[in-house]
């Protein structure tokens, strides 16, 4: 299960707003790479395929395909703006280390 905090729904419907089909979800991937050897990788997406998992939360629809789902199940997608915001987060029980920036983790 991934989970998305409030605060990550609308910001993730904001920036669907700018000119993004109606139609299109968020969809997060772990791909290869970071300086802890994988990282987050997030884009908005029209397709989903048989093996994608649906989640959804505030009314906002994340779709995960099942390789990356074993890196980040558990995981909560949240957003922290402001000045000192670092934008997207991801709180993720798998991660053994992180980076220091958090958009890159190793299990």
């Amino acid at each position: 299960m991934i989970t998305i905090s409030e605060n990550a729904a609308k910001q993730i419907n904001k920036l669907k707003d700018d000119g993004t089909p109606a139609e299109s979800f968020l969809r997060v991937k772990v791909v290869p790479g970071g300086c802890s050897g994988m990282s987050y990788k997030l884009d908005f997406d029209q397709t989903q395929n048989d093996k994608d998992k649906v989640f959804e939360d505030h009314g906002t629809k994340v779709v995960v395909d099942s390789k990356s789902l074993l890196y980040i199940a558990g995981m909560t997608l949240d957003y922290e703006g402001g000045l000192n915001g670092k934008g997207f987060t991801f709180s993720n029980p798998n991660a053994s280390k992180t980076c220091g920036c958090g958009s890159s983790f190793g299990v």
